[in-house]
């Protein structure tokens, strides 16, 4: 057997592993509400594990209802803010909870494969954090539906977007966030430029890291920046796993999803809203829970820095004028997708 062809091997065991792992976890989640008797053949379903984001979550739902989204499927991981109640009153949203490792579930990801695996399959379903919402190329005009559309008619199957982190200008608990607003209205800044890509040789996908974080927790350590490529939206199949978080998928050609790789591809950005003004709470949070990063103590400085109130700005930042700006900065593509 050729070096390709047992990669290939290892990595369809590694698959397989993933789906088990999903399967035996699934014990862990306890089912609230279940409302996917309602799903229609069509619909676009999003997916995603949440924990005390009741702050986050009306916008996070209305954004992507406007999108196209026709269900969400949420596992809710020990939330006491009122989370639960506040997505118990939503007719198009079903609901599991656990209490168990949110780390030791593959951050969130054991659990959402398990119902992509049982509720996803032959949808396009859109995986997102509460803190991200998804935008492409005249999103405010063409719905999903008509994105989904497109992609499947060329039988393409799988959509990637850079995460990108939104930050106010001055310290982050300057601009008080009001539930249901528009999160770009407090972090209406980000970074335009300073971003490296490479090209993952094992899964084939394209690497992204840089950014605000990189520039002002990382910079001494830039591998260790967080990474922002993400396939968020995949035309699903029992047999699909997400290695790690959303960042990239086996099997591999699904990590195909930039125009680097294929031309006149189009793609989209996660508008990242982590920086809100409770972020020195919910990082002491994080910090002492431990439920984020493989090594939790090497992201002390990171944490500290959070709960003191940083600044994120700097005189290159830019403030958000709409997806247009993002495909002249090159941060998204519009491909060969009509307007």
């Amino acid at each position: 057997m050729s070096g390709s062809a047992w990669e290939a091997y290892r990595l369809r065991i590694r698959r397989k592993r993933f789906l088990l792992r999903a399967w035996r976890k699934s014990s862990q989640l306890t089912q609230v509400i279940n409302r996917t008797s309602h799903i229609g053949a069509s619909d676009i379903l999003c997916f995603a594990t949440v924990r005390n984001e009741a702050l986050r979550l009306p916008y996070f739902l209305d954004h992507h209802r406007r999108l196209g989204i026709s269900h969400f499927l949420i596992v809710d991981n020990g939330s006491d803010d009122g989370t639960l109640d506040l997505l118990q009153g939503q007719a198009d949203v079903s609901i599991w909870q656990s209490g168990e490792s949110y780390k030791l579930s593959r951050y969130g990801m054991d659990w959402l494969t398990w119902l992509q695996r049982k509720y996803g399959h032959g949808h396009w379903c859109l995986t997102a954090d509460a803190d991200e919402a998804l935008i492409y190329p005249d999103w405010e005009n063409r719905p999903l539906p008509d994105l989904t559309s497109w992609l499947t008619a060329r039988k393409v199957r799988s959509f990637g977007a850079i995460l990108l982190d939104m930050y106010p200008k001055g310290a982050v608990s300057a601009q008080p966030y009001a539930v249901g607003q528009d999160p770009t209205e407090v972090l209406a800044w980000f970074d335009p430029a300073n971003y490296r890509r490479q090209r993952n040789p094992k899964f084939h996908n394209e690497w992204i890291q840089g950014g605000v974080r990189e520039r002002v927790f990382f910079q001494g350590q830039p591998k260790r920046a967080p990474t922002l490529n993400k396939i968020p939206l995949v035309h699903w199949h029992r047999s699909f796993a997400y290695v790690t978080s959303t960042h990239h998928m086996l099997p591999r050609k699904l990590n195909h999803v930039f125009d680097s790789q294929v031309d006149d591809l189009p793609s989209g950005v996660l508008l990242h809203s982590k920086f809100l003004n409770t972020i020195g709470a919910k990082s002491a949070e994080e910090r002492d829970r431990r439920q984020h990063f493989e090594n939790s103590d090497l992201y002390a400085d990171y944490y500290q820095r959070l709960i003191d109130d940083v600044d994120l700005w700097y005189d290159d930042s830019a403030r958000f004028t709409g997806w247009q700006q993002l495909v002249d900065l090159g941060l998204m593509s519009k491909g060969n997708w009509p307007s």
